[in-house]
């Protein structure tokens, strides 16, 4: 599927009325996010687009390429692709990557920005903008569902047993078997896993598997589009 042609519907963004008085914005401390780096290419209203499982802001190159008039923010997050884990050394990695995202828009204040992820870059935008919906202009979503684990049929309950066996092998021949298994799951070209740290993978791996963010669907203030693909069933 290309990305860039699913973007279009996307990237009508509002532009706030004139003659309206706005307060002076209030300081921000300055932030540097350690769970991502950032490329910003382009100008017009903001864009951020984040990649999924493993994968690399290069992506999105054939989107910017194809879709001028934007400032598109290019997220990376740290230990896939072939970069340092950096702040995703330990502990959980979707979650608090959509945290230092919304630092991140509000750090360099920009004004309700679109979101656009793919696989897990969708779990984290839907987070973003059900945790902080004031940040957040319009979202979509790749090829992810609010419970990851339905991807296969199941429910983040469901998936915990076998989620949990994956964190465990971490570093073992069979941890990246499953890896390379849930790394097909989620989407990702299995070309941009090369050189992710394995335990950074698994242990995002993990919490997607147990993830359900059904229930803070409603916060969600943004307008929402999901794109996924399906089978060809026409016929000759």
């Amino acid at each position: 599927m290309k990305l860039r042609a699913l973007l279009a519907p996307l990237l009508a963004l509002a532009i706030p009325g004139a003659g309206v008085a706005v307060a002076p914005p209030a300081a921000v401390p300055a932030f540097k996010p350690t769970r991502f780096s950032v490329v910003v290419q382009g100008s017009g209203p903001d864009v951020i687009l984040i990649p999924g499982l493993t994968g690399s802001r290069d992506v999105w190159k054939g989107t910017v390429a194809a879709l001028p008039g934007y400032r598109y923010h290019l997220v990376q997050v740290a230990g896939f692709a072939g970069t340092a884990p950096a702040g995703n050394a330990k502990g959980p990695v979707v979650a608090p990557l959509a945290e230092e995202i919304a630092r991140y828009i509000a750090a360099r204040r920009l004004q309700r920005p679109a979101i656009v992820g793919h696989s897990m870059g969708g779990t984290a935008a839907m987070m973003v903008a059900a945790r902080h919906p004031a940040l957040v202009g319009k979202v979509m979503v790749v090829d992810m569902l609010p419970q990851p684990a339905g991807l296969l049929g199941g429910t983040a309950s469901g998936m915990r047993g076998l989620a949990d066996a994956l964190k465990g092998l971490s570093g073992t021949e069979s941890g990246r078997q499953l890896i390379q298994s849930a790394i097909r799951m989620f989407g990702t070209d299995e070309a941009q896993a090369r050189g992710s740290d394995s335990d950074v993978v698994a242990r995002a791996t993990h919490e997607l598997a147990v993830t359900d963010l059904s229930r803070e669907l409603p916060r969600i203030r943004a307008p929402l589009t999901v794109v996924y693909a399906s089978a060809d069933e026409t016929r000759a």
